[in-house]
């Protein structure tokens, strides 16, 4: 029995059994197993592909850290009124004019309301 697979041109044959059906069964079996392997084979190659544009991890391929600028006094915050000149300071966690400067606007606003 022989079996061709017209879109991809593989021809598989087989005389191991007695019986044409069984034969043709066969043969089926191992038209789709080629099948199988070509299509992993393909996408192995794609993939390879993909991996071969990737950037190393080299000096100067790493996206750089972007600091923001420091803030000119009197352009802080404007619900506290409170501002700090030293970005690096308040991101390395240096918050505390900041909550000084609520709490004493919540101070302020609570003795208002008292009134």
């Amino acid at each position: 029995m022989r079996l061709t697979h017209l879109p991809s041109g593989l021809v598989v044959s087989c005389q191991n059994e007695r019986s044409q059906i069984k034969n043709r069964a066969m043969a089926m079996k191992v038209l789709r197993s080629r099948l199988y392997d070509r299509e992993m084979q393909k996408r192995a190659a794609e993939q390879a592909e993909r991996e071969g544009k990737k950037m190393d991890n080299s000096w100067g391929s790493q996206i750089p850290q972007l600091r923001p600028p420091p803030v000119p006094p009197g352009e802080g915050p404007h619900r506290t009124g409170a501002s700090v000149c030293d970005a690096d300071k308040v991101l390395d966690g240096g918050l505390d004019p900041f909550i000084e400067a609520y709490l004493k606007g919540q101070m302020a606003t609570d003795k208002d309301d008292l009134v």
